[in-house]
């Protein structure tokens, strides 16, 4: 159910799985900048190539997302002027693993999103952005409420008519996730993931392979100082002592994630907490872009085939991108192919006209 093109580097799977397609019209296809067809530089020089200088004005905004516990998440809101500001489409961002509103892509398509007349959340998961006294819980992958929390409370505190949600790898889960378990929602008009890591189990043990240490490494020195941090600020909640090495993500989630979560182990984790057991629910429009050669990303077959089943789900998948990178060859601000593309498709839910 998809058509490569050499020429383009895409392949695009059809929301219905009915016959191939080509992105919508007036979407451009993805051609890797030139040199930068390998997946880890793809990856790695995405995180480090230029990008706009970011100006946008914020009112950082702490939002209670579990009141059994007073957890709390930190935003960054960018509104639009009030006339208008309710009836505007509002997009929610959340970013990935060890990512935080200030990530660079996360910034980057807010400006663009801005720009096109919408409102912007910028979402810190729990403990991420420096954030970590606001709750005494860790985050992890399945706390989809926590997104949902915040949907409601800005909905509710302005009146908001339409919110569109943005995730980006583990942050793209989040979204599928909960747009799988509320279905049809007259305030959810649309979602849009870049990578999102669907399947988790499949992805954690990815990131173990030879190939990808070094970015378990990277990801496994953040969590690990967060949990060290975790236990100066509760020390009666966590202790560091006793726990043994942890060499992997799935090791993390099976010592210390699960134990303080109440997890039958990383697998039950897993399991319990991955998008793919709800995206047959989802019901309003929803856009997931996928790179073939993403260095850790994998959707298993069963999943695929339910994407595939849901007419409400475009699945584009490109042959190169890397994890979240996307650097293409056009010029300006369009090398950030992604983002671009979620912003286009976005917009025909922005219920104004926008460049």
């Amino acid at each position: 159910m998809s058509t490569c093109h050499p020429e383009t580097s895409h392949a695009v799977v059809t929301a219905s799985g009915r016959e191939p397609a080509g992105l919508p019209a007036g979407f451009p296809p993805f051609i890797a900048r030139r040199g930068l067809a390998n997946p880890h530089l793809q990856t790695i020089v995405a995180n480090y190539f230029p990008r706009p200088a970011f100006r946008l004005s914020s009112v950082a905004d702490a939002v209670e997302v579990d009141p059994a516990d007073g957890s709390r998440v930190l935003c960054h809101c960018h509104w639009q002027p009030e006339p208008v500001r309710a009836a505007r489409l509002t997009v929610i961002l959340v970013h990935g693993l060890e990512g935080s509103s200030d990530s660079r892509y996360v910034r980057a398509i807010a400006v663009r999103a801005f720009a096109a007349g919408c409102n912007v959340v910028r979402m810190n998961m729990r403990n991420c952005g420096g954030t970590e006294a606001l709750t005494p819980t860790l985050y992890h992958s399945g706390l989809s409420g926590d997104v949902g929390a915040v949907l409601v409370h800005y909905a509710a505190r302005f009146g908001l008519h339409r919110i569109a949600l943005v995730g980006y790898s583990m942050g793209g889960n989040l979204v599928l996730k909960l747009a799988g378990e509320w279905g049809s929602d007259p305030l959810l008009a649309a979602v849009a993931t870049v990578c999102p890591v669907i399947d988790l189990a499949p992805g954690a043990d990815a990131l173990h392979e030879p190939a990808n240490r070094l970015y378990e490494w990277n990801f496994l020195r953040g969590l690990m100082a967060r949990f060290r941090r975790k236990a100066r600020l509760f020390p009666s909640i966590y202790t560091v002592s006793g726990i043994g090495p942890v060499r992997s993500i799935r090791e993390f989630d099976d010592k210390i994630l699960s134990r303080y979560w109440g997890f039958q182990g990383a697998d039950d984790y897993y399991h319990r907490a991955a998008a793919a057991r709800v995206i047959h629910g989802i019901a309003v429009p929803t856009f997931i872009l996928h790179a073939q050669d993403d260095p850790f990303i994998r959707i298993l077959p069963e999943t695929r085939a339910r994407l595939l089943a849901n007419p409400r789900i475009t699945f584009v998948e490109t042959r190169h991108g890397g994890h979240c990178a996307y650097l293409s060859r056009d010029r300006g601000n369009e090398i950030h192919w992604a983002e671009a593309t979620v912003l286009r498709f976005l917009l025909p839910f922005t219920g104004h006209a926008a460049g």
